[in-house]
C-alpha cells in the first residue's frame, strides 16, 4: 500500500520529477479535451506539463511516460469509461464550490495542492451539492433513464449548467460564423 503522495514517476528505470499540483493536471486534462489539438499534440502537452525535466528524457521513453502520466492522473483507478458526464472547464463554476466545501477551504488560493489530495476532495463532494445533482442528472440521461418530475424541472431551468456543451475547434467556429453571416444571424 502506498501512503505517500508521489512527486516522481519512474520511466525506463529512471525517476523523473513530476508536477503534482492540481492546476497542472487540470491543464493536461483540458488539453486532452481541446478539439484543436491532435493526439500527438495532446501527448506533448501532457509530457511538457507533467515532467519537469522532459528535455532529459529519451524520446524512446515518451510512450511509457504517457502511460505513467495516465496512471498518475487516474490515481490508479481502473475500469471502463462510460458516457462523458463532466467537463473540467465547463463545470468549474460548480465544481470548485463543491470541492471547496469538501476541503473546508478555497483550494484555488492554496499555493500548492497535490492532485491526489484534490481528487480526494473531489470524491468527497456532498451528494446534495448542485454539482452532484448536475452530475447525477447527466448520468441518468446518458444511460437513457427517465428523469423524475423535479429532475426535469431542474434540468429545464438550468440547461446552461446541466447540458454538456460540445467543444468546437477553431475551424468549426469559423464555419458556424460564416454560415450565420450568410443567413443574417
Amino acid at each position: 500500500m502506498r501512503w505517500e503522495l508521489p512527486t516522481q514517476s519512474e520511466v525506463g528505470g529512471t525517476a523523473y520529477d513530476i508536477r503534482t499540483d492540481f492546476r497542472d493536471v487540470l491543464r493536461i486534462l483540458c488539453a486532452f479535451e481541446d478539439p484543436d489539438l491532435d493526439e500527438r499534440e495532446k501527448a506533448l502537452v501532457c509530457l511538457q506539463v507533467l515532467y519537469e525535466d522532459i528535455d532529459n528524457m529519451p524520446p524512446a521513453l515518451y510512450a511509457e511516460a504517457i502511460e505513467k502520466a495516465r496512471e498518475f492522473i487516474d490515481h490508479g483507478a481502473e475500469g471502463k469509461q462510460g458516457a462523458k458526464t463532466m467537463d473540467w472547464e465547463q463545470d468549474a463554476n460548480l465544481l470548485f464550490p463543491a470541492v471547496n466545501a469538501a476541503a473546508g477551504a478555497e483550494v484555488r488560493q492554496m499555493e500548492y495542492l497535490h492532485w491526489w489530495t484534490f481528487l480526494g476532495f473531489f470524491m468527497s463532494i456532498d451528494r446534495k451539492s448542485t454539482y452532484a445533482t448536475v452530475l447525477a442528472l447527466r448520468s441518468k440521461k446518458a444511460k437513457g433513464k427517465t428523469l423524475e418530475k423535479w429532475e426535469r424541472e431542474f434540468w429545464n431551468a438550468n440547461t446552461g449548467i446541466c447540458k454538456l456543451q460540445k467543444k468546437l475547434s477553431k475551424e468549426e467556429i469559423a464555419e458556424r460564423e460564416r454560415l450565420n453571416a450568410l443567413i443574417g444571424d
